[in-house]
C-alpha cells in the first residue's frame, strides 16, 4: 500500500479527505494536528510546549515534530501497510528528514496530494469549523497568522514535491465527495 502525504493550507480539507482515504484504502492515518491536540488536552510535557506555539498560530519546532512522528510510526505496527500523513511535513527541513526517516524504515513516500483552495474560502471554512467544534485556533487572528505561517514556511514544499515528481494538484474547492472522487482516481492509478 502507498504512503501518501496530504498537503494544503489550513482549512483545505486535509483531515476530512485523510479519513476517507484511510477508510477506503486501509491506510493508517497519522494526523499530526490531532496528535498534538491530544497531548495538549492531556497536559503532557509535549502538549505544554506545543500549545505555546499552536495557540499563536505558529508551527512547533522541526525537531520536536519529527520526534512526534517517529513515535507515532514506532508505536503503530499497522503503519507498515501504508500511511496517510495529514499535516506533515510542514517545512523543508521536515520534508528532508522525512525522506531519510522513510528510507531508514525501508519505505518511501509515494505521492503528495495537494489540496488547492482559494484563501477566502479557507478563512470561511476555518471560521465555520471553529463555530461548530470550538477549536481554539479557529479564530480570525489565529487563522490569519496560520495562513501567514503557511505561506512563509509550508507552501515552499509544493515546489519541492513538484520537483521530486511526487506532487499531484487536487482542486479542493468542490464538494467533499467530488474532491474524494478526484483523489480516488489518482490513488487508483498507482
Amino acid at each position: 500500500m502507498p504512503n501518501i502525504v496530504i498537503f494544503g493550507a489550513p482549512g483545505s480539507g486535509k483531515g476530512t479527505q485523510s479519513q476517507r482515504i484511510a477508510e477506503r484504502y486501509g491506510l493508517h492515518h497519522i494526523s499530526t494536528g490531532e496528535v498534538l491536540r491530544k497531548h495538549i488536552s492531556e497536559g503532557t510535557p509535549l502538549g505544554v510546549v506545543a500549545n505555546e506555539y499552536i495557540k499563536d498560530g505558529h508551527l512547533i519546532p522541526d525537531d520536536l515534530m519529527l520526534r512526534v512522528l517517529e513515535h507515532e510510526l514506532d508505536s503503530n505496527p499497522n503503519t507498515t501497510a501504508g500511511v496517510i500523513f495529514d499535516g506533515f511535513p510542514r517545512t523543508l527541513v521536515q520534508a528532508d528528514a522525512f525522506e531519510k526517516m522513510m528510507e531508514k524504515r525501508g519505505s518511501k513516500l509515494d505521492m503528495v496530494l495537494g489540496l488547492e483552495v482559494n484563501e477566502d474560502d479557507l478563512i470561511q471554512r476555518m471560521i465555520n469549523r471553529g463555530q461548530q467544534t470550538g477549536r481554539a485556533d479557529d479564530n480570525i487572528d489565529t487563522i490569519r497568522e496560520r495562513l501567514n505561517v503557511y505561506h512563509q514556511q509550508t507552501s515552499p514544499l509544493r515546489d519541492f514535491y513538484i520537483n521530486n515528481g511526487k506532487y499531484v494538484a487536487i482542486d479542493g474547492n468542490p464538494a467533499p465527495d467530488t474532491i474524494f472522487s478526484n483523489i480516488s482516481s489518482v490513488i487508483d492509478a498507482i
